[in-house]
């Protein structure tokens, strides 16, 4: 039997929490949008995208291309 499939805003939870956890420790969940720039605010960089996208690949197994994940 498969896990249900995660919506879009539990999937978005997860990721917002995953982050203020790993980039953000002590931050205020409100300090983190949903449009949020991640990478030109300097929250994540090269290194905390690949972990990210480590994380959604292990948690929701997918695969996701450098390309897609803009690190290529």
């Amino acid at each position: 039997m498969t896990a249900p499939t995660p919506t879009a805003e539990q999937v978005r939870a997860h990721l917002r929490q995953y982050i203020l956890n790993t980039c953000l420790p002590g931050a205020a969940p409100e300090e983190l949008q949903d449009d949020t720039p991640l990478v030109s605010a300097g929250i994540v960089d090269s290194l905390a995208t690949i972990r990210l996208v480590a994380e959604l690949e292990d948690r929701y197994h997918i695969r996701i291309q450098p390309h897609e994940a803009g690190v290529a």
